[in-house]
C-alpha cells in the first residue's frame, strides 16, 4: 500500500470513529477514558493498586507498572522524533484537549497496550477487563478526534513490545 493509500485509509476511518463521537453518552465514555489516560495515569494507578492489594505479586505488579510508565516514555520520545502533526481540528474538532501537539504514537494506547499484556501476564484472569479497557482506551482517541489510526496502532504495537521485553523482568523476578 502506497502512502497516500494509508493516509486516504487513516483520515476514512477516523472520519468514521470521529462520528461516533456524535453521541452524548459514546463521547462522555471516550473523554473519560481519555482524561484518564492522560500521562498513564490509569494504568499506573491500577497497577500500584495491585501491588497494594495482592502482596504475593508485589514486586510483579511493581515492576509491570514500571513497565507501562516505560512504554509511555518510549512513545513520548518516538513522538518528538516523528512530530506528526494531530488530526486537523477545521477536520475533526477534538472532543478534549491534548498535551501536546503531535499525534505518532499515541501514548494512551503505548501505556494501554503495556498494561494489557503486563497486567494478564502476571494474573491471566485480569486479561478479561484488561484487554477490554485497553481496546476502549485505543479507540477513544479515535472518537474524540485527537489521532489518527496509525498513530493508534503504532501506540499499540510500542505498548505490546514494551511489555514483552519486560516479561520475563515482570513475571520471573523475586517475590517480596
Amino acid at each position: 500500500m502506497r502512502y497516500g493509500d494509508w493516509a486516504a485509509a487513516d483520515q476514512r476511518v477516523l472520519a468514521a470513529l470521529r462520528s461516533c463521537g456524535r453521541h452524548a453518552a459514546v463521547a462522555a465514555a471516550a473523554r473519560a477514558l481519555s482524561h484518564g489516560g492522560e500521562h498513564a495515569a490509569l494504568w499506573l494507578a491500577a497497577g500500584l493498586s495491585a501491588a497494594a492489594l495482592d502482596p504475593s505479586r508485589r514486586a510483579g505488579w511493581l515492576r509491570g507498572t514500571a513497565v507501562i510508565g516505560a512504554a509511555h516514555l518510549a512513545g513520548m520520545g518516538v513522538k518528538r522524533v516523528v512530530r506528526r502533526p494531530r488530526p486537523r481540528p477545521e477536520d475533526y474538532t477534538p472532543l478534549v484537549r491534548t498535551a501536546g501537539r503531535h499525534s505518532f504514537p499515541s501514548c494512551h494506547a503505548s501505556s494501554a497496550a503495556a498494561a494489557a499484556v503486563a497486567f494478564a501476564a502476571l494474573h491471566p484472569p485480569v486479561r478479561h477487563a484488561a484487554v477490554p479497557a485497553a481496546a476502549a482506551m485505543c479507540l477513544s482517541r479515535l472518537v474524540v478526534g485527537v489521532h489518527y489510526p496509525t498513530d493508534v496502532a503504532a501506540g499499540a504495537l510500542l505498548g505490546v513490545a514494551a511489555a514483552a521485553a519486560g516479561h520475563r523482568w515482570v513475571t520471573g523476578g523475586p517475590r517480596d
